[in-house]
């Protein structure tokens, strides 16, 4: 790519693509498709909504709705009218959305029925999408096109207690979506199937609608791995993203269900060799292209493309894309030679405007740039990593405490200072352990003013303010917590937790329970569960989750869905869920 030629906004862009192809389908789903033509006149009518309700050039938009074709016209709608949009999470508990809306200004919410029912934070103006009903019969002109302006803000994991909001111009979206590697014919059906206020939505947006290709949306909540499958197959999907957990899972599971794509995405944390391999053997003429970047610099810096045959032991982090200068330094900044660990600075195109409203935390890790133009700035990533014989960086580890857990980064500091708002607590740390099953999970050893630790009080009160990735798999309690000669936390002192589910075991009766706990305790790599334990409780999240019901699947021959599991989360009322309404397997 030529990066003289990113220039405009990234609505401007798009309507240049549709008026070069107005007939052909922007964005489709299970019922329903958009044209070019469709798309860009629906959101041009709620940017006039947009306009009149007060937003304007750079205004923050928040977002909160549900997987859908009002979801893309909502945030191109927001750009048409020169504001950026604000995703919020939907699997944000309320109170972490209210402080990310107060915080961030945003006048307006726009927002979905269902999305609705359940609840909204307060303060902003609420505008419910119902398709065209409600819209303006006429749209607003485009917003002028101003590069350095604000596109979006994502908020991240802060060490604070509180997210921070990473700022993005239009410009760093550009240079991301005219990348030449999305040259290849590949991406001409893109699957949106990441929560879209996951960095990753830039790519699954930008990228096809940027290049006259198709957004195939997933239908709203989590997919298990049958259901991806024939997502892909029925819709003709050429690529996807799918964080490195979710590849793992996939790969495992039923690496048959990527045949078809053309190429997969995959990174956010390390990448298993023996994934891909599974995945290209299983998928002959795909690619598997790890990536490596940052929501501080506009998603994706790196690349590796990896084809069959493939028989490598580790996964590179890659080289740089186009416009992307990657530093390799020690503490004094000065380069490390080839071979050597360092810890990754990134400069040139993508590098954010900072974390809004925080000049301190920008200052601190957006920092001034001594190998390049004056006045450049260089984000310092915090991960360590070498170059390889091949030129290529290799990750060796982090650098800081930061953790990825299910491809969000996530500071146990954060998580800390969540718990230790709660009066049981004298003192608590959080750490994070890797177990045998490759996931990352939060450990918290707190250490309670008097008497027992009421775990329960404690898990429902980080529950009210953190996702549920961000919420600790086990609770340890501890008389004090260990320290070092300096004073510090000593790690290597804390003991391994328990993870028993926080109830009494109950032994399995009859043998579906049996082949349930015996399936249970094998996902989730513990050694026993009992009936009555919880698998969310237990450390589960949504990729063991997918891994979970496709054991069921494959043990008991009954269909089961995400849902179900999360409505039936213990042995003991999953095998009742099963016995009274799974359908034999086909």
């Amino acid at each position: 790519m030529d990066t003289s030629s990113v220039h405009g906004s990234v609505h401007g862009r798009f309507a240049e693509q549709a008026r070069r192809t107005p007939d052909a389908v922007a964005v489709s789903w299970t019922d329903g498709r958009l044209t070019y033509r469709e798309l860009d006149e629906r959101a041009g009518r709620l940017a006039r909504l947009l306009l009149d309700a007060g937003a304007g050039r750079e205004t923050p938009v928040a977002v909160l709705m549900e997987r859908s074709a009002d979801l893309v016209v909502a945030i191109l709608g927001i750009l048409k009218a020169g504001a950026s949009y604000l995703p919020l999470h939907a699997a944000y508990p309320l109170d972490r959305m209210q402080w990310i809306l107060e915080s961030s200004g945003a006048p307006v919410l726009l927002t979905d029925e269902t999305t609705r029912r359940r609840g909204l934070p307060e303060g902003a103006e609420v505008v419910v999408l119902r398709g065209e009903h409600g819209l303006p019969p006429e749209p607003a002109p485009d917003a002028q096109d101003h590069p350095g302006d604000l596109a979006y803000t994502i908020y991240t994991s802060g060490s604070t207690g509180h997210p921070k909001g990473v700022a993005v111009e239009h410009k760093d979206v550009l240079g991301l979506a005219f990348d030449s590697i999305w040259e290849t014919g590949r991406h001409e059906r893109v699957l949106m199937v990441a929560p879209y206020a996951f960095n990753v939505s830039t790519y699954e947006l930008w990228v096809p609608l940027l290049h006259g290709g198709r957004i195939v949306l997933a239908p709203p909540g989590d997919l298990d791995v049958r259901a991806l499958g024939r997502l892909i197959a029925d819709n003709g999907v050429t690529a996807v993203h799918l964080t490195a957990g979710l590849f793992r899972v996939v790969a495992e599971e039923a690496p048959e269900s990527l045949a078809g794509v053309r190429e997969v995405l995959t990174g956010g944390d390390v990448i298993a060799p023996s994934a891909v391999r599974r995945v290209l053997e299983a998928c002959p003429g795909i690619v598997v292209r790890a990536m490596y970047g940052a929501t501080e610099v506009t998603l994706f810096s790196t690349h590796a493309p990896i084809e069959a045959p493939y028989d490598g032991t580790v996964v590179p982090v890659g080289g740089a894309m186009d416009g992307v200068r990657l530093h390799v330094l020690d503490e004094h900044l000065t380069p490390v030679p080839d071979g050597e660990a360092g810890e990754l600075y990134i400069a040139g195109r993508g590098v954010a405007r900072g974390y809004a409203g925080r000049p301190d935390l920008t200052a601190e890790r957006f920092v001034a740039d001594p190998f390049g133009p004056a006045g450049g700035r260089m984000y310092r990533t915090g991960d360590l990593v070498r170059r390889n014989a091949d030129g290529l960086l290799e990750f060796v580890g982090r650098a800081g405490d930061q953790v990825k857990i299910m491809g969000f980064r996530v500071e146990p500091a954060e998580v800390e200072a969540v718990l230790a708002r709660h009066r049981s607590l004298a003192n608590v740390a959080v750490v994070a352990r890797r177990t045998d099953t490759g996931d990352t999970r939060l450990i918290a050893y707190a250490v309670p003013e008097s008497g027992d630790l009421d775990v329960a009080a404690l898990r429902a009160h980080a529950k009210e303010w953190l996702p549920d990735y961000m919420v600790p798999s086990a609770f340890v309690p501890m008389a004090t917590l260990p320290l070092t000669p300096n004073g510090k936390l000593d790690r290597r002192a804390l003991p391994e937790p328990d993870l028993d589910g926080g109830s009494a075991y109950r032994a399995p009766a009859d043998p579906t329970q049996v082949l349930l706990c015996s399936v249970f305790a094998e996902v989730l790599g513990v050694p026993r569960v009992g009936v009555d334990d919880s698998f969310f409780e237990l450390g589960g999240q949504s990729l063991l989750g997918m891994r979970l019901v496709n054991r069921i699947r494959a043990v008991l021959g009954v269909e089961l869905t995400l849902t179900e599991l999360f409505d039936a989360p213990t042995v003991a009322a999953l095998a009742q869920t099963l016995t009274e309404g799974a359908q034999p397997r086909n």
